[in-house]
This record gives structure tokens, C-alpha cells and sequence, in this order.
């Protein structure tokens, strides 16, 4: 495999995308936070003392894939056209299903996984008055689509609302 992240001296580089046709892009990633019944009950019926827990989480998650750029050093700043967050609010558990989309001439996978981790640790956050042993667990991509690699799913994982 040839690596392109690397200049002749070995060092680290970020990659020269000039010569690379726009695409529509497409990502999206995963994340869980683990918690106890009562935690997630209490997200559910509003009564954490921080406020809506799943709405300050989702606006941190777009935010977070709108500065991916400057978090993750090799990273491109990409203008995204768009980034959504889902959650499914389980009985031990919060997933968290982040989207991120744009035209360019790179993937939008690091700010979908940026979005889900960011909008995760933001559930820990707003919680972490109720349970301080809560576990952000399970970051993962789940597709990603457009680019010269095409389309990549994994098939092992269902998001379930």
C-alpha cells in the first residue's frame, strides 16, 4: 500500500488533494455511552439539572464536525454541506448516530467520528452529576460513500432506534 501521508523525509504531511475531482461525500460513525438505568431515565424524562441532555449534545456534535480541521492535524478543512445526529436512548445506554456530508475533493469520515465522540462526551458532561463511572465506548465508522475507494458498510452493525 502506498502511503501518502509521508514526504520524502519520512516525516508526516497532510496530503495534496489539488488534483482530485469533487465528489458528493458521505460518512457516517457511531458512538455509545454506556450509563446506568436511572441515568438514562433520568435523560429521558428531563430530569437531569444541566437541561436537555440530547439537545446540547447534538449541537456540540455538529459543531464538533465543523472544527475537525483544527482538532486532528492532518485533517483537510472540508466545507460541509451537512451533519446530522440521531440518538437512540436505550435502557442502560445512549447511541449516538452522527452524519456528516459534503463536495470535495476528500472524505468527511474524521468529522462524522469527531461528531459522534464530541456529541458522546458531551452526554458524559451534561451527566456526570448522576454517574461519574459512565464508559464512551464503541467509536466506529459505519459507511462512508463517494471518493476515488467507493463505498464502505459495515454490515455487522444495525443502528436500531
Amino acid at each position: 500500500m502506498d502511503f501518502t501521508h509521508f514526504n520524502e523525509q519520512g516525516r508526516a504531511r497532510m496530503v495534496d488533494v489539488t488534483g482530485k475531482v469533487p465528489t458528493e461525500r458521505t460518512a457516517t460513525a457511531m458512538a455509545s455511552v454506556k450509563m446506568a438505568p436511572e441515568t438514562a431515565e433520568a435523560i429521558r424524562t428531563g430530569g437531569v439539572s444541566k437541561g436537555d441532555v440530547l439537545a446540547v449534545a447534538q449541537v456540540a456534535g455538529i459543531m464538533a464536525a465543523k472544527r475537525t480541521g483544527d482538532l486532528i492535524p492532518m485533517c483537510h478543512p472540508i466545507a460541509l454541506t451537512g451533519v446530522d445526529i440521531r440518538f437512540a436512548l436505550k435502557e442502560d445506554r445512549v447511541d449516538i448516530l452522527a452524519t456528516a456530508r459534503c463536495k470535495g475533493e476528500t472524505g468527511v469520515e474524521m468529522e462524522a467520528m469527531t461528531a459522534a465522540s464530541v456529541a458522546a462526551l458531551t452526554v458524559y458532561d451534561m451527566c456526570k452529576a448522576l454517574q461519574k463511572d459512565m464508559e464512551i465506548t464503541d467509536v466506529r465508522l459505519l459507511e462512508k460513500t463517494g471518493g476515488k475507494s467507493g463505498t464502505f458498510r459495515r454490515e455487522d452493525i444495525v443502528w436500531q432506534e
